[in-house]
C-alpha cells in the first residue's frame, strides 16, 4: 500500500524517502493517469470519433480526467483508476477492431511511461554514484513513478467492464455476450471492487505487475551496461 508505506517512511523518521515517494504519486495523479485518458482520446479521434474531443477529454489537464475514488485506490491499494472516456462505437472506422485499438491505447502509454521512468533509473544509476542521496532520491521517485505506471496497466487491462481489458475482448466476444457485459457492467465492476477492497486479487495482480516490471528493468538495463 502506497500511504501505508509513506506513513513508515515518516515514522522511521526517513522524511526525504517519504517526501520523494508523494513527489511520485502526485506524478501519477498530474501525469501518468492524464496521458492514459488523453491517450484513448487521441486514438479514438486517429480512429473516427470525436466524441471525446467534443466534451474535452482530449487533453492532458489532470481535472478533465480524474475521480476522486480512483486516485483514492490508487493511494490505498495501489491500482485505480480515472473517469472512462466517452467512444461512440459507431463512428469509429472499423468497429470493434478500432474500439479495441482505442482501448489498448491507455495501458500502452503506462507502459510506455514506466518503461522511460525505468530507463532514467538505469542512467542514472550508471552515471551517479550509488550511495549519494541524489542517487537514492532518483531512484526512489522513478521507481515507484514506474511501478505505479505498471501496475494501472495491469489493473485496466482485466478484461471485466469497464475497464480497458473488457473492450478489447470485444474483439473476439460474440454480441449476445457483449451486449450482457454492457448491461451489467457496473454490478461486475462493483463486485471487482469488493474483490480488490477484500484483498482477494493482490496476489495474482501484484505477481503480474512484478513480472512485467522486472521484464521492462532488464530491458532498460541493456543499452547502459557499458557504463557500469
Amino acid at each position: 500500500m502506497i500511504i501505508r508505506a509513506i506513513i513508515n517512511y515518516f515514522r522511521t523518521g526517513d522524511i526525504a524517502s517519504a517526501l520523494v515517494m508523494l513527489a511520485s504519486l502526485a506524478m501519477i495523479f498530474l501525469v501518468a493517469m492524464p496521458v492514459h485518458e488523453w491517450a484513448h482520446a487521441y486514438t479514438a479521434y486517429r480512429q473516427g470519433d470525436d466524441t471525446a474531443r467534443l466534451k474535452g477529454r482530449m487533453t492532458i489537464n489532470p481535472m478533465a480526467h480524474l475521480t476522486l475514488i480512483g486516485c483514492l485506490m490508487i493511494a490505498f491499494i495501489g491500482f485505480g483508476y480515472a473517469k472512462p472516456v466517452p467512444v461512440n462505437i459507431n463512428n469509429l472506422k472499423n468497429g470493434r477492431k478500432s474500439f479495441a485499438i482505442v482501448s489498448l491505447a491507455g495501458p500502452v502509454s503506462n507502459l510506455l511511461m514506466g518503461f522511460i521512468a525505468l530507463l532514467l533509473l538505469e542512467f542514472f544509476d550508471a552515471v551517479i554514484t550509488p550511495q549519494s542521496m541524489v542517487a537514492q532520491v532518483l531512484y526512489v521517485f522513478f521507481y515507484y513513478f514506474s511501478r505505479i505506471n505498471i501496475s494501472l496497466a495491469v489493473f485496466n487491462l482485466i478484461p471485466i467492464p469497464p475497464l480497458d481489458g473488457s473492450r478489447i475482448l470485444t474483439l473476439v466476444l460474440p454480441d449476445k455476450y457483449f451486449y450482457v457485459l454492457a448491461k451489467y457492467e457496473r454490478y461486475i465492476m462493483l463486485a471487482v471492487f469488493a474483490l480488490i477492497m477484500f484483498g482477494a486479487l493482490d496476489k495474482p495482480l501484484s505477481w503480474l505487475t512484478g513480472t512485467i516490471y522486472n521484464a521492462l528493468d532488464k530491458l532498460a538495463s541493456l543499452p547502459f551496461m557499458w557504463l557500469r
